[in-house]
Formats: structure tokens, C-alpha cells, sequence
């Protein structure tokens, strides 16, 4: 699992990614360290979550600043390539999405944690 993105206040948008993968790896582990790198260069792009069970169930939040940062990185050519061949290599079958974030709570051990966006309810 990778480590909590560190997100601004909000509102910003995620992308919510869930997937379920074949067997073998057919140069996904590759092709995935290489879209981390190219995404953190896309404008917008203010970080990721990843995690991936034994089974191959996994998920993916992306977080961005704008829509239109988000339309970026999906006509981004190398991202269009690896999506491809998820479709035709990796994937089982995949969900897409988009959500705007309005309000943020974080919790770590020894710290006050606490709300982040609109007022308490």
C-alpha cells in the first residue's frame, strides 16, 4: 500500500480506479511505475493512494485539482496506450469515478487530526 497522499484543503476532485487483474504480470509492473512517473508530472495531479489484495482486487484514488486537470492526463497518449493493454492484458474489468472532495478528516496516531473543508454537521 502506498502512503496517504498529502491533499490541500478542499474542495479537489479523486478519481476512484477499482480493479480486478489476471493472472501474470505480461509487463504490468512496468507499465504501472511508469504512469506514477508521468502522472506526477501532469498538471493538476496532487497525488495518489494505491492498494491491491491477494486476489487481484485493487484500488486506485488519484486526486486533482481541477477537471480539467483530470481531462489532461485522460488524453495524455502514454496513458491512453496503458489503457489499452489493460483492457487487452490486465484487467478482469475496471470502474471509473470522478468525485468532487468537499471535506477531508485524517486521523494519525498521537496527533489532533480533524476536519478539513465545510463545517461539521
Amino acid at each position: 500500500m502506498s502512503e496517504r497522499a498529502g491533499t490541500p484543503e478542499p474542495p479537489y476532485y479523486a478519481v476512484i480506479f477499482t480493479s480486478q487483474r489476471r493472472q501474470g504480470d505480461k509487463g504490468y509492473e512496468e507499465t504501472a511505475k511508469a504512469m506514477v512517473e508521468s502522472v506526477s508530472r501532469q498538471k493538476g495531479f496532487l497525488g495518489s493512494e494505491s492498494a491491491r489484495d491477494a486476489d487481484g482486487f485493487g484500488i486506485t484514488v488519484s486526486y486533482w485539482a481541477s477537471p480539467e486537470s483530470i481531462e489532461g492526463w485522460k488524453r495524455d497518449v502514454a496513458h491512453q496506450a496503458a489503457k489499452n493493454k489493460g483492457r487487452e492484458l490486465w484487467y478482469e474489468g475496471y470502474a471509473i469515478r470522478f468525485c468532487l472532495v468537499q471535506k477531508a478528516s485524517f486521523f494519525e496516531a498521537g496527533s489532533q487530526g480533524g476536519d478539513r473543508g465545510l463545517p461539521p454537521h
